[in-house]
């Protein structure tokens, strides 16, 4: 496989002129010093990664990736795996919430299927994705976000079982107790919680002392691979990034585990009820937007916290400063 050091290791970091110029601009604009200051922080973030004094969000743009996996067959969910190829079609018919509030933001969608009826291996006792599935999942999302021109890169997911790969993943990257990472998902009864953990612990005992990369390669799954791989380009475009949920910030959390500062263009959209989104968020120095107990994926949270960061832009490059106001 690639090494995601390599690919990053020419990859720039924002532009801190063009911060600054915010950051600045927000400290002298007609209201008290601080006064909105996550919101001048936001926009500073994204003047940075968009490289100019005045960003813009003109083209958001949601990759929405979705599988099937193998470790569903286990009843770790409430919702058989039938159920993806019916939310796929949703997402293609523009019925799905994700879809609708995307249009109602007037954001692009681009649909990826990585495996709906292609369901992975059973992580719990073999590897998600061989090596080329797994390559070709990677290629699947930098492909998508270089044709994108998206000036703001949103990451969504489907895929019945997939809190359950989020769960093995970052419990093996970051250790601890398997039930601390393990939450619901999509409403899974007591007895399926138990054989989540189960399934969990044993994905685990699989890929002790492994690689970031083959972690998400060996107890993840293919729409995982592809928000990767999605995450790993827009950093190489320095193209900010809106993480949604559990399953997504999983699925990119290698890369900062292989490369510190691989996700320093990515911002935490939400904070999940789920719990080990909680503890991933804090192991990676993630602060959320917003934290509404949301559990739905698809992108929802970050397509929800999208107008904040259009109200942060404009909080600064359109409020007038003292000087321009003749104060």
């Amino acid at each position: 496989m690639n090494s995601w050091s390599l690919l990053l290791a020419g990859a720039s970091g924002p532009d801190l002129g063009a911060r600054k110029s915010v950051l600045d601009r927000a400290a002298n604009v007609l209201r008290p010093l601080g006064a909105l200051r996550r919101l001048d922080e936001m926009a500073a973030f994204l003047a940075g990664w968009q490289r100019t004094s005045t960003p813009a969000i003109d083209r958001p743009y949601l990759l929405l990736a979705a599988g099937d996996h193998g470790v569903a067959r286990r009843g770790v969910s409430a919702y058989p795996s039938k159920v993806t190829a019916h939310m796929l079609e949703a997402f293609t018919k523009g019925v799905a919430t994700a879809t609708v509030l995307a249009e109602h933001l007037e954001v692009t969608v681009e649909v990826i299927d990585a495996g709906v009826g292609n369901p992975t291996g059973d992580l719990s006792i073999e590897d998600a994705l061989d090596y080329d599935r797994f390559e070709e999942c990677i290629s699947l999302g930098r492909e998508a976000v270089a044709g994108s021109g998206t000036d703001l890169l949103l990451l969504g997911e489907m895929g019945i079982g997939n809190t359950t790969a989020a769960a093995a993943v970052a419990t093996s990257l970051y250790g601890g107790e398997v039930a601390d990472w393990v939450g619901s998902g999509s409403g899974v009864d007591e007895p399926g919680l138990v054989r989540k953990r189960e399934a969990v612990a044993r994905g685990r005992s699989r890929v002790l002392g492994a690689a970031p990369a083959e972690v998400l390669r060996r107890v993840g799954g293919a729409e995982l691979a592809v928000l990767a791989g999605a995450c790993l380009e827009a950093r190489l475009r320095s193209i900010p990034v809106l993480l949604d949920g559990f399953v997504v910030t999983a699925a990119v959390g290698p890369i900062e585990v292989e490369v510190s500062g691989g996700l320093d263009h990515c911002l935490a959209a939400h904070r999940s009820s789920e719990p080990g989104h909680r503890l991933l968020l804090d192991h990676l120095g993630l602060e959320p937007i917003l934290d509404l107990d949301m559990r739905l994926g698809e992108g929802s949270g970050a397509l929800v916290a999208l107008p904040i960061l259009r109200l942060a832009i404009a909080g600064v490059t359109k409020v007038a400063t003292f000087e321009e106001f003749g104060i």
